[in-house]
């Protein structure tokens, strides 16, 4: 039986400055791995154990019903993998990965995770990732809780960085599968999203979809035809399924 030692603080608040606890969920199909995070997790009473899964599938369900802020996730389990579930969630918690395996590190750090914990895990390990999360945190939270003058601008993450992209500087955006290249006058920026989740970040009215794979900036359109819209030296075609709606609002906006 595991004894539980003095519990470590790691203080969080929240924008009234009020401690928040994280919620977090461990999922993995070894006992003994479930139990070694569930001690250090009460080790650290910023943290609150919310659920154990032993499957993706479950962990699955849970997410639906229930907000998880951080997920201690395998990778390797039967069914479906631990990154099988990262892929299929729309918006996805934090995540730290804790596997027994090296291979996956890069495929990772593509999906954004928070970190990437081999096992044995120590709790020394543990704390450096679970510090590392309160400080993502911490930076996502001020980008949110700037003035609204900041609104004019959207944060995009490449190259394990975020890069604050003012709107009037965006050309067009175009879809390359499980990426999408944001083409800037400041040249191009290749981030993993969909051009669905990406379009739900863009103001109405200043972007407009002309095709499946590309969203346009309407300011910075210099030309159009009924198949066609430039931009500078770019030429975008305007999709069969698009044209009628595109059309339509390409030919009520003074600006062009």
């Amino acid at each position: 039986m595991c004894l539980r030692s003095a519990s470590i603080s790691i203080v969080f608040q929240n924008s009234e400055g009020t401690s928040v606890p994280v919620s977090c969920m461990v999922v993995d199909d070894e006992p003994l791995a479930r139990e070694v995070l569930a001690a250090h997790i009460a080790r650290v009473d910023t943290l609150a154990l919310q659920a154990q899964c032993e499957s993706a599938d479950e962990a699955f369900s849970r997410l639906q019903k229930s907000r998880i802020d951080l997920l201690f996730l395998d990778i390797e389990m039967p069914g479906l993998s631990g990154l099988g579930l990262l892929r299929s969630l729309r918006n996805p918690p934090s995540v730290i990965i804790t596997t027994a395996h090296r291979d996956y590190a890069v495929e990772g750090f593509d999906l954004d995770v928070t970190d990437y914990l081999l096992k044995p895990i120590s709790f020394e390990r543990f704390l450096r990732a679970v510090e590392k999360y309160f400080a993502t945190k911490e930076q996502r939270d001020r980008v949110d809780a700037a003035p609204q003058a900041e609104e004019d601008v959207i944060m995009l993450r490449a190259d394990r960085k975020m890069h604050r992209v003012p709107l009037s500087d965006i050309l067009y955006l175009e879809s390359m599968k499980d990426y999408v290249r944001v083409r800037t006058t400041q040249g191009s920026i290749t981030v993993r999203s969909t051009i669905a989740a990406l379009e739900q970040e863009l103001p109405e009215g200043r972007f407009l979809r002309i095709h499946r794979g590309i969203i346009v900036a309407i300011a910075r359109i210099d030309a159009f035809t009924t198949h066609s819209v430039e931009i500078g030296t770019h030429e975008l075609t305007i999709g069969r399924n698009y044209r009628a709606a595109a059309l339509q609002v390409l030919q009520n906006t003074k600006e062009i």
